[in-house]
């Protein structure tokens, strides 16, 4: 994972004006930030084409889909068999995400449940999924600091 950064300053000052007005139109980002119109096109296009602008799929919440339970899965999965456990896993709905760590374990899955008999049956589909060999279930009793980037959005446009 390269360290360098592909976004500067105006990038997330437009990152930011979306944050704060997601249905904001390019004029309108353009007129709020002084910029030209088609600036703020080209930015927005750039940024959704490399992923550094992520879909909308983001915001919407796993309760307004009545799966109020966080869950996070830990699983120690045969190294040879990561990319097809990891493949396996994507076809799971509840499945949010999957992250491949460093230590003791190898992957981290975040699941939503709808209750914890939905967490149970989720948690056997994953300790099913070929390569894994091992999970710990964690639940998420509450989230303290929700998902965020303005902070270092902030320090980015401030040309930090």
């Amino acid at each position: 994972m390269s360290s360098e950064r592909s976004l500067d300053a105006t990038d997330a000052q437009i990152l930011l004006a979306l944050a704060a007005d997601p249905r904001a139109t390019v004029v309108a980002l353009a007129e709020r930030l002084g910029l030209s119109r088609n600036t703020v096109h080209a930015r927005v296009a750039r940024m959704e084409k490399t992923g550094a602008l992520g879909s909308f799929e983001r915001r919407i919440t796993p309760r307004a889909l009545g799966l109020p339970l966080t869950a996070f899965v830990t699983a120690r999965v045969d190294q040879h068999r990561l990319a097809e456990a990891a493949g396996a896993l994507a076809e799971i709905p509840e499945v949010v995400e999957v992250f491949g760590l460093s230590g003791d374990t190898d992957l981290l899955v975040r699941v939503a449940a709808a209750d914890a008999e939905d967490l149970y049956r989720v948690a056997g589909r994953i300790l099913a999924v070929p390569g894994v060999e091992r999970t710990t279930t964690a639940l998420a009793m509450r989230e303290l600091v929700p998902h965020r980037l303005t902070p270092v959005l902030r320090r980015t446009a401030a040309g930090g």
